[in-house]
């Protein structure tokens, strides 16, 4: 038998304020927000999968040895074009820091524009579309 990943169902960020991160990600990228589990954690769904916010003082979680706030890249996808990617940032008060440039993703090539979250992860937003 050969071990094979099918997909990724969810990520854990670890964040310095719950409330600000969880609104960011709903405002900004769309994701819609649960509670779930032992103390209410908190989850931001999109498409089939999930992030899960870890505040960075929160005790009774398995997680990674150092996980810091701010030490990620990410990379979601998109059906709009990075023009229209840019101006809804422009509406939402983020700033881009790089983009529209091309990149290749996981399914061919892709057009990415790059912001910071709350907690200075670099969140790329991307289209297939260009």
């Amino acid at each position: 038998m050969r071990f094979t990943v099918d997909r990724l169902d969810h990520a854990v960020l670890t964040v310095r304020d719950l409330e600000i991160s969880a609104s960011w990600y709903q405002r900004v990228l769309g994701m819609e927000r649960e509670e779930y589990g032992r103390n209410n954690r908190t989850a931001l769904r999109f498409g089939g999968q999930k992030l899960n916010l870890r505040p960075h003082d929160a005790q009774g979680w398995d997680t990674a040895t150092h996980a810091l706030p701010g030490g990620n890249d990410l990379c979601f996808i998109t059906a709009i074009t990075s023009v229209d990617i840019i101006e809804h940032l422009r509406v939402c008060g983020v700033t881009v820091v790089e983009g529209p440039v091309a990149r290749l993703g996981a399914h061919g090539p892709i057009t990415s524009v790059y912001c910071y979250d709350p907690d200075e992860n670099l969140i790329e937003i991307a289209s297939y579309q260009g």
